[in-house]
């Protein structure tokens, strides 16, 4: 037998068409030539090797293709019902079909009358794909066999029998010798698993053939997140994830191979995939951000420290959850480096196109730099469908060890939107709040430089991990502006806690977001409407208002907590004076003693907790978190300077 065996002769119910063999058990065609798999069967016969005569065949993969002429993905994979004895096709790297001098391709086909086939010669007119997909061929002479029926599915060979190709179609004009050939870059998009054999430029062999052993035994990992590992192999400046992103690991790893021109990319895919599969350490990616220690590594880690140290930290009612508090304060500060989010940012600002028009900005950050996924002018009734599919996608962007955060970046009127409660999706039910850590921060403050940098130096303080005390705002609180502001700058406020949305004490709220405190917290219902007179004095027969709603700080509620931990926290909840508690009080009373404990670093994932309780809860609408909205502001997450979104070109 000579090295031409692996040519195949295919027939499905009407259809004849050629193939090659690419394994003892695959054989690679077009999948218009076996559109009738399903009802008539496939065979296979090797013109070379006779003796071995029809073998069966099933289809076992295709590349999607759709029915019509032109459309793309025109690839099956048959399994044959045996292995045969024949040496398989092998293969030349793709640009050998069109390096200069362009050479002779021959194709192996079996038009009408020749079923033991013939020969055509053609030549690629250059390496520009046609629609993305095909080369295009022109006869090599100007007489001789054309690509006719009977051509679909053969290999396209240099002289030396290395296939580059796959003739798929030929011109329809008579007397016009064209025709079209999938190269091997495009056969292995639309059937990833041909990349393990066809020499790719750049790539040591044995790196792909570790690649390939991996994506088999990859299936069922957890975390082979094929966008993710995408992101994670290209690093901060290689191409961005394409429209749709990918469904396989193969998929990913197929696109790395051919069409990212970095040949490290696919050292670290290789590295990353390796390090989840769990057969060795991985090639080490581009830095990502410093990931959070969560509470449960914490307090492993911290196991073994109170033997040696003994019991620390605050006592009260709430003892040992004060010295795990301490103790979490302690690994915190020795962890921690840099800010541990990895951030997907929802920005919404008006689009200066009408009073219902916004414009609509998701972007992630990875290693420090900013990636946008999407802009687009809505209408405000389109946001959530938009943003609900841009977040997915943009969390592909992350790095795979990144603890992601969802921020929305919103106009001030726009600060006490549900998003905690928007759905992830038209398939999946669960909230936002319930699915990511998710905050909210004002845009105005997001693009201030004076904020910015006073918020950075607020959190190189809050950096020692220690809880900050919730400075109170209360329901009806008739407190000045100015002399909230004094008492926010003058405490060091690093939490703010308001008993009321922000639409029922405007001016307070606003004191809020221009004085650097990192942290605001407020319930989006607060008190039902009408607790108030029409001057502000409150009409809730419960406890929290003092005289005229302002709160004397030589009179504040320190709740549970020690007052060296309480720090400057005034303005609290005086004792109680009558038996119904207001509402917005009673919020703040939860809020103090839910966060008593938790560094500010960690309240993103602190509030997750919450909501997800709330909303498991028997009746979530009267749990106090159900509306639970929490402003969250480190700058040092977001390191690019805010720019000012603009409307895209519609």
């Amino acid at each position: 037998m000579n090295s031409a065996a692996w040519h195949a002769r295919i027939h499905c119910g009407h259809e004849v068409g050629a193939g090659f063999l690419i394994t003892a058990r695959r054989v690679l065609t077009c999948a218009h030539v076996v559109r009738a798999g399903d009802l008539d069967a496939v065979t296979v016969v090797f013109p070379h090797a006779r003796e071995l005569g029809e073998v069966s065949a099933s289809v076992v993969a295709h590349g999607g293709w759709a029915g019509g002429l032109t459309d793309p993905g025109d690839v099956a994979v048959l399994e044959l019902d045996r292995d045969v004895p024949l040496a398989p096709a092998g293969f030349a790297p793709p640009e050998a079909a069109y390096t200069e001098p362009r050479p002779r391709l021959v194709a192996y086909g079996f038009p009408a009358g020749y079923d033991e086939g013939t020969l055509a010669e053609y030549r690629a007119v250059s390496g520009q794909l046609i629609a993305g997909e095909w080369l295009e061929l022109v006869a090599w002479q100007g007489h001789g066999q054309p690509i006719v029926a009977g051509f679909s599915g053969a290999a396209a060979t240099l002289p030396d029998g290395r296939v580059v190709g796959m003739v798929t179609s030929a011109s329809e004009v008579p007397d016009v010798r064209k025709g079209r050939m999938l190269p091997l870059d495009v056969l292995a998009r639309h059937w990833p698993e041909l990349g393990e054999l066809v020499p790719t430029p750049g790539h040591r062999t044995d790196v792909l053939r570790e690649l390939y052993e991996l994506l088999r035994s990859a299936p069922g990992v957890p975390d082979c997140d094929p966008n993710r590992l995408y992101v994670d192999a290209v690093g901060a400046f290689g191409p961005p994830l394409p429209e749709g992103g990918f469904t396989t690991l193969q998929a990913a790893a197929a696109y790395v191979q051919w069409e990212v021109p970095d040949p490290a990319a696919m050292d670290r895919f290789a590295g990353r995939l390796r390090e989840l599969v769990g057969t060795g350490p991985a090639v080490a990616p581009a830095a990502p951000l410093a990931k959070a220690t969560t509470a449960a590594q914490i307090t492993q880690s911290t196991q073994g420290m109170q033997g040696t140290q003994g019991t620390q930290g605050t006592q009260g009612t709430q003892g040992t959850q004060g010295t795990q508090g301490t103790e979490i304060a302690q690994v915190t500060k020795v962890t921690r480096v840099s800010p541990p989010w990895a951030p997907v940012v929802v920005e919404i600002d008006h689009s200066g196109a009408g009073p219902d028009q916004v414009t609509v900005e998701v972007s992630a950050y990875r290693d420090g730099q900013r990636r946008p996924v999407g802009t687009r002018r809505l209408p405000r009734s389109g946001v959530r469908s938009y943003v609900q599919h841009r977040i997915d996608e943009a969390v592909a962007h992350l790095d795979p060890d990144a603890e992601e955060l969802v921020t929305f970046v919103l106009p001030r009127e726009w600060l006490n939107e549900a998003v905690a409660h928007w759905e992830c999706g038209a398939d999946d039910s669960t909230p936002l709040g319930c699915a990511y850590p998710l905050v909210v921060t004002d845009r105005a403050r997001h693009r201030s430089n004076r904020l910015r940098h006073q918020l950075r130096k607020k959190w190189q303080k809050l950096d020692a991990g220690r809880p900050a005390p919730v400075h109170r705002v209360e329901c009806g609180s008739q407190e000045r502006p100015p002399s909230l502001r004094k008492r926010l700058w003058d405490g060091d406020a690093g939490l703010a806690g308001f008993a009321v949305p922000p639409t029922a004490a405007r001016e307070h709220f606003e004191i809020g977001l221009t004085v650097p405190v990192p942290v605001l917290l407020w319930s989006r219902t607060g008190c039902p409407a009408g607790e108030h007179g029409e001057h502000g004095e409150p009409r809730c027969a419960g406890a929290g208002h003092g005289r005229s709603g302002y709160e004397d700080p030589r009179r504040a509620w320190s709740g549970p907590r020690d007052t060296a931990a309480a720090g400057t926290a005034t303005a609290a909840r005086p004792r109680a004076e009558a038996a119904a508690p207001c509402p917005g009080t009673t919020f703040l009373d939860q809020l103090a003693a839910a966060v008593a404990e938790v560094p500010p670093a960690e309240l993103p994932r602190h509030i997750l907790s919450l909501r997800v309780t709330a909303d498991a809860a028997d009746e979530p609408d009267r749990h106090w978190a159900r509306d639970l909205q929490l402003l969250w502001d480190d700058p040092r997450c977001f390191p690019e300077p805010a720019a000012s979104l603009r409307s895209p070109v519609d």
